[in-house]
């Protein structure tokens, strides 16, 4: 069972609805493979009860397909006396479409666990003292709590608190140093600024050019590390390419949408951007209507319903994406695991894509 807790109002919010099969129309396997996050050959192999899936993986998929109809509901069993696990996820408030499809995500899996209560919580996320605030609420009243959070020192100081009183942590997204937690749950943002690097160097052919960057805040370690990636691949491989100018834009597409109008009129012969964190779909527009759609190479991060369009317009040249449905899912098996005393190897980082105009997913 999901709730949402300082956010009561999800179209308000942004959040896309989860898509469901039209009433009157048949359920079919790719519906069920959609909702459960998992690939259509393993729904095959789980709805024919062959071998070779994991046992966690065909008990999602039953549930899905029970709760879609396909499959008859299981019976009942004889009801549990222990209470559903309270979990919380502390997420920053705005305008970043990953931010807000992550948290649908995690709404939604959490809706496939009936051992589990999730409460969702939006906060001013470049407000370290409202999430340390938010945490010491959850003090002694959650079992679990995941947050993507700036790695400030009052926050560190509020997770070694909720830890000390007992409650399990996952960091989500982006990882905060020197503080004990169940693990962390995201992508090698290192990693993905170097492919991010690599990518418009390639696209550049090598050839002299300014480059300006725009991040979320580099409060963030996750998009430190990717500046920190995108900047080593270029001194590498790229060194004619030279990066001239570095703005935050705290992950919202208006201020994108006016630093990147400044930044053309600074830098006329501008060659690329990266944009580190939210906001890329701002930094796009101002491209477009400044002329400049298809001369200045931008590579962003996350593939939502606005950033398909300037993928589709050829504004933006590639995005870095993660999977926020597989996201949500590790970190409420992590903090599950946890709050029962199971000991669980070390997570690794989530895979990332480079998607294109020419291998867009449907």
């Amino acid at each position: 069972m999901a709730t949402l807790s300082d956010r009561n109002d999800d179209e308000a919010a942004g959040r896309p609805p989860v898509a469901r099969p039209s009433p009157g129309r048949r359920v079919t396997l790719d519906d069920i493979a959609r909702d459960a996050g998992a690939s259509l050959a393993t729904v095959d192999r789980v709805i024919n009860q062959r071998p070779g899936v994991k046992d966690r993986t065909r008990e999602r998929v039953l549930l899905v397909a029970s709760r879609l109809g396909y499959l008859p509901a299981p019976p009942e069993e004889a009801a549990e006396d222990t209470a559903p696990l309270m979990l919380d996820f502390v997420l920053p408030d705005g305008t970043n479409r990953f931010i807000l499809n992550l948290a649908q995500h995690i709404v939604d899996c959490a809706a496939l666990r009936p051992e589990v209560q999730a409460r969702l919580h939006m906060i001013e996320g470049f407000d370290p003292a409202a999430m340390a605030e938010k945490l010491g609420e959850l003090t002694g009243k959650s079992q679990g709590v995941a947050l993507t959070a700036l790695d400030h020192p009052r926050l560190r100081e509020a997770i070694r608190s909720l830890t000390a009183a007992g409650t399990p942590v996952v960091t989500l997204a982006s990882d905060i140093t020197q503080v004990p937690r169940v693990g962390y749950v995201g992508i090698d943002n290192r990693a993905a600024g170097r492919l991010a690097g690599y990518l418009l160097g390639r696209f550049l052919r090598g050839s002299a050019g300014k480059v300006a960057l725009f991040a979320g805040s580099l409060s963030y370690r996750g998009h430190e590390e990717r500046e920190m990636g995108f900047r080593h691949i270029l001194a590498e491989a790229y060194p004619a390419l030279t990066i001239v100018d570095l703005r935050e834009v705290s992950d919202d597409r208006r201020q994108g949408y006016a630093e990147a109008k400044l930044l053309l009129g600074r830098y006329p012969d501008l060659a690329a951007i990266y944009s580190i964190g939210g906001g890329v779909e701002g930094i796009a527009l101002a491209l477009e209507e400044a002329g400049r759609g298809q001369d200045v190479v931008i590579i962003g991060h996350e593939l939502t319903e606005e950033t398909r369009r300037f993928l589709v317009s050829g504004t933006i040249d590639a995005l870095i994406d993660q999977n926020p449905r597989v996201e949500a899912r590790e970190a409420i098996e992590l903090l599950v695991q946890a709050a029962r005393g199971v000991e669980r190897p070390a997570s690794r980082p989530m895979r990332v894509h480079a998607i294109f105009r020419e291998n867009l997913p449907e």
